[in-house]
């Protein structure tokens, strides 16, 4: 079930850094090692021919924070009438 959770925040957080950046940044693909060849240990983006790259782990706390944000515009709403 975690890994249910982690591919949809990674899913929302790679879709997110495309539309946010206009196409200039790309997310790591969720299978793939190319963070452990190309960006330091614990990176959450590096540049790789020219073009920012979000690791992983940089996808899931961007899915993390637009859900948060999300859940916060809900109690905000819900609350306000």
């Amino acid at each position: 079930m975690d890994a249910v959770f982690e591919i949809v925040l990674g899913l929302t957080g790679k879709g997110l850094v495309r539309q946010l950046s206009f196409g200039r940044w790309r997310g790591e693909t969720q299978t793939g090692n190319e963070a452990q060849l190309h960006a330091a240990a614990g990176a959450l983006s590096f540049v790789r021919e020219g073009r920012r790259v979000v690791t992983v782990a940089g996808l899931t706390l961007v899915g993390i924070a637009f859900y948060g944000l999300l859940v916060g515009l809900g109690f905000y709403l819900a609350t306000r009438g």
